[in-house]
């Protein structure tokens, strides 16, 4: 189970009414991490982020950089836009910027999600996260 689909059918429940902010978390000892957030980045700059995030998650541990190019032809962005976004490490400082608040909170597990500074660690089922969501929900319209 990817945490992908839960995000997206809990934007779905509630538009408008949550915010979403991602933050990436390479794991130093996984051979492509880097690389996959770099690619995640620069298919965000063509308006594609999830369909490189879904991708990554179901072509994993295929992430090498020719696959990873690859993968940006197949969702049609500009391939050369793109390489030169990984090649150049274009989102380096975001990355390291995400990395360093993920130390200074002493996170060390992928997925982790806070919803109003309340700590989920892990993959979760949508119900799970509704209950929450539907709790926070009803205190802030108090």
């Amino acid at each position: 189970m990817a945490a992908g689909p839960t995000v997206k059918q809990i934007l779905r429940t509630y538009p408008g009414k949550i915010r979403l902010v991602i933050k990436n978390y390479p794991y130093k000892y996984r051979d492509f991490a880097r690389i996959a957030a770099e690619a995640s980045l620069a298919a965000r700059d063509q308006g594609k982020y999830w369909e490189m995030h879904d991708i990554l998650i179901t072509r994993s541990p295929k992430l090498d950089r020719a696959s990873l190019i690859s993968y940006a032809g197949e969702l049609g962005l500009d391939v050369k836009t793109f390489t030169e976004s990984i090649d150049n490490s274009r989102h380096a400082k975001e990355i390291d910027r995400d990395l360093q608040l993920a130390e200074s909170i002493d996170l060390y597990n992928t997925p982790t999600f806070y919803i109003n500074g309340r700590q989920v660690v892990g993959e979760r089922p949508f119900d799970y996260f509704k209950k929450i969501i539907d709790e926070q929900l009803n205190k802030t319209a108090r």
